[in-house]
C-alpha cells in the first residue's frame, strides 16, 4: 500500500482528496494546523477503508512547523511517501495596498515557498525509487486574477513552477500535475459570509468531480488538470502561447540531448582509436 501526504487534509478540496485516495486504498498522512478536524478525519478515513491514516499538525507558513513535513516527505522519518499533494492555501481578500505585510508574506509563506521545499522534500526519494506523483493545487486566478490580488500571483506562480518541474520529469517515473480549478463548493465561501452558486452554475465545482478529473487528466499523462468545461474553454484559449512555449523548449532540449550523444559519440570513437594505436615500443 502506497502512503500520501495531503496538506490542508481536513477540510475542503484536501478532503475531497484524502477520501479518494483512501478508498484506492492508499495510507496517508494528513496535515494542517487543526489537530481535531484533522482526528475527526483520519477517524472517520480508518473506519470506513480499513487504511492507516498519520496525523501530523502543522502550520506550513512556519518554517519550524513546515520543517517536520519536509522530514516527513525526504525520508527521513517513516514510511516512503509515494503521492504528494499540495493543496494548503490561503487568499487575502484585500487590494494589495491595503492588506497588512503581515497577511501578505503569510500568503506567499504558504502558497508559494511551501509548495517549492515540500516538493523539492519529496522529489529525489521519488526519482530514487521511480515512481511517484506530485500534485499542486493552482487556481483559474492564476490566469484572469483580480486587481492587486497576491493570491491570484501566487496561483500563477505555481502554474508555472508546476510546469517546469513536470519538464524535468520524462524517464524518471515520477509525474507532476497541477490543478486549475474555478470556484469550489468547499463551505469556505458560506463561512466568510460570500455568496455560492446554484449546483447547476458552470462556475462552481464539486470538490470530488476535481479530484475526480485532476486523477483521470494524470492517468493521461497530463501536467494541467482544468475541471470543469467553462473554465476548459477558457483555459484552452489561454494556454495557446504556453503551449507553443513548451514546444519550443521540448525541441530546445531534444537538441541539446542529441547534441551531447553526437558528442559522447565522438569521444567514444577517439577512445577506441587511441587504444588501437600500436605500441611504439
Amino acid at each position: 500500500m502506497s502512503t500520501a501526504i495531503v496538506t490542508g487534509g481536513n477540510t475542503g478540496l484536501g478532503a475531497a482528496f484524502a477520501q479518494h485516495l483512501a478508498s484506492q486504498g492508499h495510507n496517508l498522512v494528513l496535515v494542517a494546523r487543526d489537530r481535531e478536524r484533522l482526528n475527526a478525519v483520519a477517524t472517520r478515513l480508518r473506519v470506513e477503508h480499513g487504511v492507516e491514516v498519520e496525523v501530523l499538525p502543522a502550520d506550513l507558513a512556519v518554517p519550524g512547523e513546515r520543517a517536520i513535513v519536509e522530514q516527513r516527505l525526504d525520508g527521513t522519518m517513516g514510511e516512503p511517501v509515494d503521492i504528494l499533494v499540495n493543496n494548503a492555501g490561503v487568499g487575502t481578500h484585500d487590494l494589495f495596498d491595503e492588506a497588512s505585510p503581515a497577511d501578505l508574506q503569510a500568503e506567499v509563506d504558504l502558497n508559494i515557498t511551501a509548495v517549492l521545499q515540500l516538493t523539492r522534500a519529496a522529489l529525489p526519494g521519488m526519482i530514487r525509487r521511480r515512481h511517484g506523483v506530485v500534485i499542486n493545487v493552482g487556481s483559474f486566478a492564476g490566469y484572469l486574477g483580480a486587481p492587486g490580488s497576491a493570491y491570484s500571483a501566487s496561483k500563477a506562480w505555481v502554474l508555472s513552477f508546476t510546469d517546469s518541474v513536470a519538464a524535468s520529469l520524462p524517464g524518471t517515473g515520477v509525474r507532476a500535475i497541477a490543478i486549475c480549478p474555478g470556484r469550489i463548493r468547499t463551505g469556505r465561501h458560506l463561512r466568510a459570509g460570500r455568496p455560492v452558486g446554484s449546483s447547476r452554475s458552470p462556475l462552481w465545482l464539486e470538490p470530488a468531480d476535481v479530484v475526480d478529473r485532476c486523477l483521470s487528466d494524470l492517468r493521461k499523462q497530463r501536467t494541467l488538470s482544468v475541471p470543469g468545461g467553462l473554465y476548459r474553454s477558457l483555459v484552452t484559449l489561454l494556454e495557446l502561447p504556453r503551449r507553443s512555449l513548451r514546444l519550443a523548449a521540448r525541441l530546445a532540449r531534444r537538441g541539446r540531448e542529441q547534441k551531447v550523444q553526437r558528442v559522447c559519440g565522438v569521444r567514444k570513437v577517439e577512445d577506441r582509436t587511441d587504444d588501437s594505436r600500436p605500441s611504439s615500443r
